[in-house]
């Protein structure tokens, strides 16, 4: 019987800087795999549910290009790309082999074609097109690949290409990483949910409907819950896939690496989904932005602000859990303007016992400008007369 790294403490769920090292213990495993490689991690704190030699450094074929996904989404966040930007088709682009949507040189895709085609058949030419959009070159991208993948601490990962094929030159080079770091890195993703569209779509179309796209991931059709997010597969790196599902507020992260066929690839993270659902159950609270409380406001053209919960806010625990988790808001009495739109004004902290499963900044949902010279003195010296002499 195989054995794995399976965790002790479900309730480690929510300390930060979890480790799997520091709270795991080696056991039988209640998933057999076959994947040479594998992990299940609970996708909002990164704890480690299931691991079968998840440090092994392996190729990962086209899981590659879930950093080319990530950093797309990081340059158009911070405005230095659009999605609607067209993007013109160079010489590298159109020579790429394997999985492509046939890119002619010259031809122009928006940066959100393109990524519907590596997203969903995974295809090289729009890979290498995004990397020079990006960066000005494949070269110049795979250096921000690796610096990212340092700055998330995926520490035995590489890249030498943004495709993940093998290369041609007779080169024993690689790219090569694990299946914890391509979790870590599926986290970091999973913070741009535009992406689950792409990666979520089962059948569709480019140039207008003329060119058919139909998902490698197959899970994405046949496994409820799963919406990603990249697969894989060289003769030498075998079938691999990094998946994530969601069912009532548990999102999980599955990897296998050097699986040895498609069927097992995804029958195996099927079953590492299973296990992990029956394990866990979520408490959801509040969608991120929903407004939980009103705040009186001095000095303010309205009288009071309306407070926010600036993110989702939910935890996942044991399923065995029975005790009810509490809500504690922390929140001045009163504000005074002028409060701009966002601005934190307090937090909300859940706790099972007496220990702390979740904080989230509460803030303010609108803006509320200053009153001018005459108003705010009304105010002022209304509010003052009250304080002294009380109403009535």
């Amino acid at each position: 019987m195989r054995r794995f790294v399976l965790s002790l403490c479900l309730c480690a769920l929510f300390s930060n800087g979890f480790t799997s090292a520091a709270l795991a213990a080696e056991v039988t495993s209640p998933v057999a795999l076959t994947s040479r490689s594998a992990v299940l991690m609970e996708a909002g704190t990164g704890k480690v549910l299931l691991a079968k030699d998840e440090h092994v450094q392996l190729p990962p074929a086209s899981v590659t290009k879930l950093m080319v996904m990530l950093l797309v989404m990081e340059a158009v966040s911070v405005d230095r790309i659009k999605l609607a930007d067209m993007v013109g088709s160079g010489p590298e682009a159109c020579k790429m082999g394997g999985s492509q949507i046939w890119l002619e040189q010259g031809e122009e895709m928006s940066v959100a074609d393109l990524m519907k085609a590596v997203s969903i058949v995974s295809a090289n030419d729009a890979s290498v097109a995004l990397a020079e959009h990006v960066a000005g070159s494949e070269e110049n991208f795979v250096r921000l690949m690796n610096k990212r993948a340092a700055a998330l601490g995926m520490k035995n990962t590489n890249y030498i290409n943004c495709t993940g094929l093998t290369p041609d030159d007779g080169s024993d080079r690689r790219t090569m990483t694990t299946a914890y770091d391509q979790a870590i890195l599926a986290r970091e993703v999973l913070k741009y949910p535009y992406v689950l569209k792409w990666t979520g779509t089962w059948i569709d179309y480019l140039r207008g409907g003329q060119s058919f796209l139909r998902n490698t991931n197959n899970l994405v059709r046949f496994y409820d819950g799963c919406d990603g997010l990249k697969t894989g597969f060289t003769e030498e790196a075998g079938f691999c896939l990094v998946a994530t599902a969601n069912r009532a507020g548990v999102r999980l992260i599955a990897v296998t690496m050097n699986a040895p066929t498609a069927q097992a690839r995804q029958s195996e993270i099927g079953k590492m989904f299973n296990y992990g659902f029956s394990q866990l159950k979520a408490y959801q609270f509040y969608k991120g932005g929903e407004v939980v409380a009103h705040l009186p406001v001095s000095l303010g053209q309205r009288d009071q602000v309306p407070v926010a919960v600036a993110r989702e806010l939910s935890i996942v625990v044991d399923r065995e859990t029975t005790q009810e988790p509490a809500k504690a808001f922390y929140l001045p009495r009163k504000v005074t303007a002028p409060i701009t739109q966002g601005k934190v004004l307090g937090k909300i902290v859940i706790s099972l016992g007496k220990k702390e499963y979740a904080r989230v900044d509460l803030i303010a949902a609108a803006t509320v400008p200053r009153c001018g010279f005459w108003k705010t003195f009304g105010k002022v010296f209304t509010e003052t007369f009250s304080s002294l002499f009380g109403r009535g």
